[in-house]
């Protein structure tokens, strides 16, 4: 018997991604989905791609409403969760897309976010070394942000190996207009975004550097520092980071490469590429997997990692969902796409 769902926010980008993806699942049946200024529309009003759904339509978001179903997805704005989360039941499992539960320091919460500190969740970053363990036991999860995620596993295996120096690490990774939200903004219009790129909360300013830096420090046993510049794109979805950090000494490329064919051997969603080939955002597109390559800077004496991800699928609804499976005891591939969507 399955499953019982409910998408909190699934008028958003990351809740219709969701929803997408559980109307394909072989053992989880949505039975409710809320929005706010979009409660008691059709969800094809909103999401007229969902054509299992075009006799549904949203709820408002409360905890009322949520309590019933067995599995609780929370794709709500940043600052939300905690409140809807506070009248669920335990026995509910409640995964959070947003942000509220990630951080596990409060001054790091306050710097970044502002408010008050909810507290930590599991973290449902399923490649970490012994994540899974943890997720499986979980009934509280938080789910990693979308550049966090390209960026953590393009440097996570440098770190575990100990093959990189944790005081001089770079991500530059270029995200499409999605990771932005749906909501209404100037600078997200098309004939702004199209035919231009642009960098914004540069200087360490954005919200998912301590993200990256909590991952890393953790895998590293010592604190990593990360200097982090995020690009607008001009494409509605994907990420490529191009993340770079400088090799402690008598590393050499080979020891680079092993590193990242022992860690993502055996994962499902992790595709480390053959030599000189080079990730592309598109190659992603719609699916859960990412794609990496890795190389030796001989000249500048740096190792390069490049990743690419779905902002929305693994960046978002598909690693909640891949983190769903996992403390279901479901099989971890299941309702999520491996191959990409092409041209």
């Amino acid at each position: 018997m399955g499953h019982t769902v409910a998408v909190a926010g699934a008028s958003g980008y990351a809740g219709g991604e969701l929803l997408r993806l559980l109307a394909g699942h072989p053992d989880l049946d949505v039975t409710v989905a809320t929005a706010a200024s979009s409660a008691g529309q059709p969800i094809t009003a909103v999401h007229p791609h969902l054509v299992q759904f075009a006799d549904r339509s949203f709820v408002s978001t409360d905890a009322a409403a949520l309590t019933s179903p067995d599995v609780v997805f929370l794709a709500l704005p940043h600052g939300q969760s905690a409140a809807i989360a506070a009248g669920l039941s335990d026995h509910q499992l409640v995964i959070d897309i947003g942000a509220d539960f990630r951080l596990r320091d409060p001054a790091q919460w306050s710097k970044f976010y502002g408010g008050d500190h909810a507290g930590a969740w599991t973290y449902g970053l399923p490649e970490l070394p012994g994540a899974r363990e943890l997720i499986k036991g979980s009934r509280r999860i938080a789910n990693p942000g979308c550049y966090v995620t390209t960026a953590t596993l393009a440097l996570a295996p440098l770190f575990a190996d100990g093959l990189a120096e944790p005081d001089d690490v770079v991500v530059v990774a270029a995200s499409g207009a999605t990771g932005a939200g749906r909501g209404v903004k100037p600078h997200l219009m098309a004939s702004e975004v199209m035919g231009s790129m642009s960098a914004y909360s540069v200087g360490g300013t954005h919200r998912h550097t301590p993200e990256i830096e909590q991952n890393l420090s953790d895998v590293a046993g010592r604190a990593v520092s990360v200097s982090f510049t995020p690009v607008l794109a001009p494409m509605p979805r994907g990420i490529l980071a191009t993340c770079t950090a400088r090799p402690k000494p008598g590393v050499d490329a080979v020891a680079i490469r092993a590193a990242f064919e022992d860690a993502y051997a055996n994962e499902p969603f992790v595709h480390l590429l053959p030599e000189t080939v080079w990730p592309h955002s598109a190659a992603t597109l719609g699916s859960n997997s990412a794609h990496l390559q890795v190389t030796l800077d001989q000249h500048a004496g740096r190792i390069v990692v490049v990743s690419a991800l779905d902002n929305l699928t693994k960046g978002a609804a598909g690693q909640a969902l891949q983190n769903a499976n996992i403390a279901l005891g479901l099989d971890e591939t299941a309702g999520l796409p491996i191959a990409g969507v092409a041209p």
